[in-house]
């Protein structure tokens, strides 16, 4: 007889939630029944106690069994036949089912079939009548799009989004080959300039692509450009957005908008010496000043949407019309982010109040379009590699416009790793699978189209959310999560698919405990690898040769999550870490210390068995001394000559910039997300370090 436990596990797996996992370390955590039962409640499925269960588990067969079909399903586009699974009341002999199928183009097709010629796959009762489930095979190969396909058997319906995708996600030409290229990667809200309003802005970003062209990279990586709190500056992480679907207008080059030239007003108001001192302020602050550089924009910007509003939309002008067709194609969803961001202010005109906001993402789509552009004027072969966060803020403009499909409560977390030994709750609300399913897969498909629109290249954080994330119930400590599945396949599918209509290199980030299912199907789908060198070890603890980094995959020293190269050599992140309580004990500590030592003689060997350094070299004076400009450039150098795609590079790392620009664990306690590069962009032109490792990536990715 089986127990409470078991059933409560078996009701768990029906609806994805695993009942345990292995850390990193290889050790089995088995998921609580608290835990359950919570993450259980935020899948409506009432779990409070044994009865429940019970009752859930009996509801639950009875639910399978009288769904016709799943809501959605993905084939392989061009590929006949088109199969679907069917569960079906059976009821006598002779029974028919009747389908049609709408293509994304708008052609129809009938069919019918007799049921007892389908393939019979299960048989089961439900509710005291006989169950089959068949499969339908239809002779029909779709082309790449979305389609509805209608079903009907008896009494019972059912409409099926069916996904057809390519085989593999979009690769140009220049990937096809054995190519292997080099890029930039900044956070464009901590690019310095003379001219910018204390962030970096689109204005900044065409003066790094130009530079960046100029030195041979092919990529200008970001962090996510996605809308933050219009009204609630101070929420910086780019990670934790209020929208994935819109941009942040904070990134606007205010001075760049075309209705700041036309106004008299807004320019007066910007040559006001008051305004001017402000301004200054902001840009020498080591620290961007989020609220400050938002006061300061959103004065500007309203000046000049009134004027906007009255010298073109009043007279119906060429401009107009064509901010009209921005707010058409863009559709509801639009609509929806602008009603949420005027419900954040004071009472006044509701539809002038959202139509600001509006302009706002109007003009950030011209001036994210302009630096794509620019990338292409400039001969990059990849352009912009935008960044696609894992999830959203649960008080923002997404989790408001589709009611329904975030978790409640729960957070999207990570169990604990040798970096974060407590584990991980990143206070983000997980999609909801199967509200996901049932609407489409819309929140993923716009996330998804919103940033491959202007890119070349999109990195998905935590791919692996792909498959399964790692849940969080409210008041349990990030210890005691559990992880939670999606459909891949789908989700796959609709990346394949988005890829290829936006031409869009898709990069899968994949650090971390990652099943091996998940990485077949990546590199199956032709998803880049995300390999980083703090983390490519063989088996004794060394540093991976490059030339057993795999091909398909971006390559880089560390992240933004990570210490810079400067700060790993120094230790800073564990001094950090330490002053913060982030490690459990002094064991723990003295642990990381000493395999960091360690680590730099490791690295100095690697880099000696390449023949990077000078023949007699003494490795362990090396490596007590500080990280010197030679030895920044051997690393990249050795790094660059793996068979890996392509390659990122941080102006962190050559400048010698020491703290990192965020120290997961931490919310107010390290200033995130708002550090500055210690160089200005202009600057930049003329740093040596910069030009002479874009010289060794050159050579060593010619």
């Amino acid at each position: 007889m089986s127990s409470a436990r078991d059933r409560l596990r078996w009701l768990a797996a029906a609806y994805g939630i695993e009942a345990g996992f292995h850390d990193i370390w290889g050790h089995r955590h088995e998921a609580s029944d608290a835990a359950l039962r919570a993450l259980l409640g935020e899948l409506g499925v009432p779990a409070g106690s044994d009865d429940d269960v019970d009752r859930e588990l009996a509801a639950t067969h009875l639910r399978y069994w009288g769904r016709l079909a799943e809501p959605v399903v993905a084939v392989q586009a061009e590929s006949a036949p088109l199969a679907l699974l069917l569960r079906l009341a059976r009821r006598g002999e002779g029974e028919r089912i009747a389908w049609r199928l709408h293509t994304e183009s708008g052609e129809t097709t009938d069919g019918e079939a007799e049921v007892d010629a389908l393939a019979l796959r299960e048989r089961s009762e439900a509710a005291g009548v006989a169950h089959e489930s068949r499969t339908l095979a239809m002779a029909i190969a779709l082309p790449a799009g979305y389609h509805r396909l209608e079903v009907r058997a008896g009494d019972a319906t059912a409409v099926v989004l069916v996904i057809a995708a390519p085989s593999t996600c979009y690769r140009p030409a220049l990937l096809a080959d054995d190519a292997r290229v080099w890029g930039w990667s900044a956070q464009l809200y901590g690019l310095r300039s003379t001219r910018n309003w204390g962030v970096g802005d689109f204005g900044d970003l065409l003066e790094l692509i130009d530079l960046a062209a100029l030195r041979g990279a092919c990529a200008i990586g970001l962090n996510p450009l996605h809308a933050r709190f219009a009204h609630d500056a101070g929420r910086a992480s780019p990670y934790a957005p209020s929208s994935r679907l819109w941009l942040d207008a904070l990134a606007l080059d205010v001075e760049a908008i075309e209705d700041f030239g036309e106004c008299d007003a807004a320019r007066a108001q910007v040559d006001a010496p008051a305004f001017r001192a402000r301004l200054a302020a902001l840009r020498e602050a080591s620290l961007v000043d989020y609220e400050g550089v938002s006061r300061a924009k959103h004065e500007v910007l309203r000046e000049l949407y009134a004027h906007f509003r009255s010298r073109h939309l009043a007279h119906d002008t060429q401009r107009a019309r064509e901010f009209r067709a921005f707010q058409s194609q863009a559709g509801d969803a639009l609509r929806r982010h602008a009603d949420f961001e005027a419900a954040q202010e004071p009472a006044c005109d509701g539809a002038q109040r959202a139509e600001y906001y509006e302009y706002l993402q109007w003009q950030a789509d011209l001036q994210l379009a302009r630096a794509a552009a620019r990338c292409r004027e400039r001969g990059m072969a990849i352009g912009l590699y935008l960044d696609l966060a894992v999830s959203v803020d649960r008080s923002g403009s997404d989790a408001w416009s589709f009611p329904g499909c975030f978790a409640a409560s729960a957070s999207v977390g990570a169990p604990p790793d040798d970096f974060n030994l407590s584990g991980q709750d990143w206070g983000l609300p997980p999609l909801l699978p199967q509200a996901l399913r049932e609407h489409g897969h819309e929140p993923f498909v716009l996330a998804l189209r919103a940033n491959m629109r202007h890119a070349g290249a999109l990195r998905i954080d935590h791919v692996m959310g792909l498959m399964r994330l790692y849940w969080v119930p409210r008041g349990a400590g990030a210890r005691d999560g559990a992880y939670v599945h999606y459909p891949l396949d789908e989700l796959l599918a609709i990346v394949k698919l988005e890829s290829h209509r936006n031409r869009c290199i898709v990069v899968g980030e994949d650090l971390g405990t990652v099943p091996d299912a998940v990485r077949e199907a990546l590199a199956a789908a032709g998803v880049l690898s995300y390999r980083l060198l703090y983390f490519q070890r063989d088996a004794s603890g060394g540093f991976l040769p490059p030339q057993d980094y795999p091909r398909d995959a971006l390559v880089a020293i560390g992240t933004h999550d990570l210490p810079t190269l400067a700060g790993w050599w120094q230790g800073r992140d564990i001094v950090l870490r330490e002053g913060l309580g982030l490690f459990p004990d002094e064991a723990t500590r003295d642990r990381h210390r000493s395999e960091r030592a360690l680590d730099r003689v490791r690295l100095l060997d690697a880099l000696a068995r390449a023949g990077r350094l000078p023949a007699d070299a003494d490795i362990e004076a090396l490596a007590q001394n500080p990280l010197s400009a030679t030895l920044v450039e051997a690393i990249h150098g050795w790094l660059a000559a793996c068979p890996s795609r392509l390659m990122m590079v941080q102006p962190e790392d050559w400048l010698g910039v020491v703290e990192q620009n965020n120290l997961p664990g931490t919310v107010d306690e390290h200033p995130n997300w708002r550090r500055k590069l210690p160089l200005t962009v202009e600057a930049l032109r003329a740093d040596a370090a910069g030009a002479y490792l874009a010289a060794v990536l050159a050579r060593e990715r010619p």
